[in-house]
């Protein structure tokens, strides 16, 4: 589903992604796991439109998307999460959900002045979307709570639940598990595997939670220092000696070799 061809981001004389070249697999759930600084979160910001590369190619099912910006890649559905929800606090959290499509009826003042009927039909439908999206998260009973009361937790998944309001295909998360207690990540991760396995979602998760890794993804790739640096199973790349190795820079051998377990 996505091609990455020899992709560079430099700010300056910092090279944050140096020649990194990947392939996402229609269907996979696939981990992006490296060390602090190997230039995770800025090739997820490349591919997603966040930033522009400075050379280098991203394909999309054989279409060049190199560039594109992330309203574009939206409707492509080539989304992505962030470490830190950007939700809309003031909001409730149905409504949350409810603003995700794009073009709808009541953003024009016409429509909204001519066509209430037709307005408040289109919302009414949203809204009968937004309750099944919530169920389906086990957040329902959150509908009508403003999103800044939630938890941490509770905010990554109203972030998986927008993706659930448009035809999403492929969705990058960014350090889900990130102040997360370890009920609700288990629910995160029994949704991914439901929306991966039930609607074809793809998924490329980055997380330093290795258990969480280890149950979800297949396969995982492995970054250091901008470059891609293994690709395997988790039990392959967690064996990896210049896996080890990259972690042991930054003292986290253990997490590598047993936290993966």
């Amino acid at each position: 589903m996505i091609v990455v061809e020899d992709l560079h981001k430099h700010f300056g004389g910092f090279h944050a992604v140096d020649g990194a070249s990947l392939s996402i697999k229609k269907g996979s759930i696939t981990g992006l796991i490296g060390p602090n600084g190997a230039g995770k979160t800025t090739l997820f910001n490349v591919i997603a439109g966040v930033l522009k590369p400075t050379s280098g190619r991203v394909f999309m099912e054989g279409e060049d998307i190199t560039g594109l910006p992330p309203h574009e890649l939206f409707h492509k559905g080539l989304l992505r999460t962030f470490q830190i929800a950007h939700e809309f606090s003031s909001m409730t959290v149905r409504e949350n959900l409810m603003m995700v499509p794009g073009s709808q009826m009541g953003e024009t003042l016409l429509n909204a002045w001519f066509r209430r009927g037709a307005v408040a039909r289109q919302e009414a439908e949203l809204a009968r979307k937004a309750d099944e999206v919530l169920e389906f998260l086990t957040i329902d009973h959150l509908a009508d709570e403003r999103a800044g009361n939630l938890s941490g937790g509770q905010k990554k998944l109203l972030e998986l639940g927008r993706t659930m309001m448009v035809d999403a295909r492929i969705v990058f998360l960014d350090e889900v598990g990130a102040g997360v207690n370890r009920t609700l990540l288990n629910t995160i991760g029994d949704a991914i595997l439901r929306l991966n396995k039930e609607r074809g979602y793809t998924f490329v998760v980055i997380e330093h939670d290795m258990d969480f890794i280890a149950r979800l993804c297949d396969p995982v790739i492995v970054m250091a220092e901008g470059k891609v640096l293994a690709e395997g199973t988790i039990d392959e790349v967690k064996n990896n000696e210049a896996v080890i190795e990259a972690y042991l820079g930054t003292g986290l051998k253990n997490k590598v070799k047993e936290g993966a377990a």
